[in-house]
């Protein structure tokens, strides 16, 4: 393939995959987690004050919240969400995108367009290492998986830190596993500062530590053996690297972030937060660091990786294939992985695992050391997704395959390695009808995507029904997660509807969109009659059959079976019209 050819196809799918974010983007609804990620950003920046949303890095808010320092926004600085109680980032956000004068629209607007930015970004990298590491055909198909992946594109357009995280995490690994065979100071600095840039975006990406850990002494032991010298010197300069993440990077941020806190507010905050915290040792920790000015940056961060770390352990209300839990499911995260991904990918990835297979037998004469240092990357590949995989699978916290994003860069490229090694075994005249096999599972995987726009958030495979059935399966940032209110502002305008009662989840405001028209209810205690718009992960919250030992209320939305709605909006509002009787 000539090169001009090459980079223009590869312009192509990245500008595909840039329109898809950005004109899906603008058509959506602010989502959950966006109604408390804008303003804490934008507070961080305008405020240097880290009261809002510590439960997150800043990273990815700072990025969305740059381009509104630029826009004259009012800061409700004197309302109760701000100056009272501890963490309001819900409904300071509401006051601040939607009660301050400000244009809601248009926030929504220019916060998402970093977060696209790095969407981008996050696909070119994909590209660039699995050029490296299978040659530019190959690599064009790891780009295609990550660029038209439609769980990337529903996330890579919202300000959330899911599609950060996993850009974090394999660019991290690329330049530790660089800094691993190429072991000089400059790349151990290299290293240690992407590592503290990753650790910045999300909590979870906590995880490299032990992984990199784990990479750092089994590296030397392939290369030179037992030798304690040689792997002595490379866990040294391992914590050298974290000390350069650590005070390079996080120190630095968090304390940009924090000056302007006033102390004895952080310590009070602190001190409420943590105050169920089972672990004590850190929690007594966390609030001593809080109480020194050279400490309290480190504070702040250590609460935060509490809070996500606590809130892992102890999961949240979840439906999932027909019933309500309020705990941990063991099966949760790999199910929805099959249902999510598009079946192109998985029916690759199930062919490339059964050849595998097949192919133990042929192992005996291949000297498994030299194997391990060649594909070393791929080792440390299969680590992490183990790493991830486990933890997932063992936390309690089931709201969404968001959360498995950092393990799709690391799917993608060992996907691709395996389609060139398969290449590579087979026979001259098996390699075209293999080709041929792999072309079609990825113009499968490109048309899924594109016919899904633009509602990839509530994207689901063919053998779950699609987009229009997922929710039968399972709700929240999988399904429905607030992204279609406009629409259901649009249908309201539309039919001239007075008055439509409402049971609305997600960041957006009712109130705003609909004004007098928007009728508020509660359905665990009425029935309201006329027109009734119920989002579905509220909806399939009251029909789930809860489990044994589920204490709160439920199935109070069993009477709506008996109707069938008259319209969504977009896939995720349900629109019932109740008879008077």
């Amino acid at each position: 393939m000539k090169k001009i050819y090459l980079y223009c196809l590869i312009a192509s799918i990245l500008l595909v995959a840039f329109f898809l974010a950005f004109f899906s983007a603008r058509e959506i609804s602010l989502t959950m987690d966006e109604l408390a990620h804008i303003p804490a950003g934008f507070s961080y920046l305008y405020k240097n004050d880290y009261r809002l949303n510590p439960e997150h890095p800043p990273l990815i808010k700072d990025l969305a919240a740059f381009p509104l320092m630029f826009l004259n926004l009012n800061f409700p600085e004197n309302h109760p969400s701000w100056t009272e109680g501890v963490n309001n980032q819900w409904w300071f956000g509401n006051q601040f995108i939607f009660k301050s004068g400000n244009n809601p629209d248009q926030i929504m607007f220019f916060a998402r367009i970093p977060m696209i930015i790095v969407m981008m970004l996050f696909c070119w990298f994909i590209y660039f290492w699995a050029k490296k590491l299978v040659g530019e055909k190959f690599a064009i198909l790891a780009l295609i998986f990550a660029a038209l992946s439609p769980t990337i594109l529903a996330h890579g357009r919202l300000v959330t830190t899911d599609v950060g995280a996993a850009f974090g995490a394999i660019l991290a690994t690329y330049f530790w596993i660089y800094f691993l065979k190429n072991p000089n100071w400059k790349n151990l600095i290299m290293a240690g500062i992407v590592l503290g840039a990753a650790l910045l975006i999300k909590f979870s990406l906590i995880l490299l530590i032990p992984f990199f850990g784990i990479i750092v002494i089994l590296w030397p032991l392939l290369k030179t053996g037992f030798n304690w010298k040689n792997l002595a010197q490379y866990i040294i300069k391992a914590i050298c690297a974290g000390i350069v993440a650590v005070v390079l990077i996080i120190w630095p941020f968090y304390y940009f972030h924090t000056f302007a806190y006033p102390q004895e507010k952080q310590i009070a905050d602190t001190q409420e937060i943590l105050a169920s915290s089972p672990w004590k040792p850190l929690k007594n920790l966390c609030i001593w660091m809080t109480k020194n000015n050279f400490t309290r940056p480190l504070a702040h961060y250590l609460l935060g990786l509490l809070m996500a770390t606590q809130r892992v352990s102890y999961g949240n209300t979840v439906y999932f294939l027909g019933t309500v839990s309020g705990g941990g499911i063991k099966y949760y995260f790999p199910l929805v992985f099959l249902m999510k991904v598009p079946l192109g990918l998985i029916i690759l990835m199930l062919f490339l695992a059964g050849f595998y297979l097949l192919q133990l037998k042929h192992l005996r004469g291949i000297h498994l050391r030299q194997c391990m240092i060649a594909n070393f990357e791929l080792l440390a590949f299969l680590l992490f997704f183990v790493i991830y995989w486990f933890t997932s699978i063992t936390g309690n916290l089931n709201i969404g395959v968001r959360h498995l994003l950092p393990i799709f860069p690391f799917t993608y490229l060992l996907t691709v390695c395996g389609v060139k090694s398969v290449y590579e075994k087979l026979e001259k005249k098996k390699k075209k009808v293999f080709l041929g096999f792999v072309g079609v599972l990825a113009l499968w995987y490109v048309l899924s995507s594109l016919l899904c726009f633009p509602h990839y958030l509530s994207y689901f495979n063919e053998a779950f029904g699609g987009p229009k059935n997922g929710y039968k399966y399972v709700v929240d940032s999988n399904y429905d997660w607030g992204q279609d209110l406009k629409r259901l502002q649009k249908f309201v305008e539309e039919r001239n509807i007075q008055k439509i009662y409402v049971d609305y989840f997600g960041g957006d405001d009712v109130e705003y969109r609909l004004g007098q028209r928007w009728q508020k209810f509660d359905p665990k205690k009425e029935k309201p009659k006329g027109w009734l718009a119920v989002s579905a992960t509220f909806l399939q919250g009251g029909v789930g059959k809860p489990i044994k030992g589920f204490d709160q209320p439920a199935e109070y939305y069993k009477w709506l079976e008996e109707y069938q709605p008259v319209a969504r909006a977009g896939n995720s509002i349900f629109i019932y019209y109740i008879p008077e009787k």
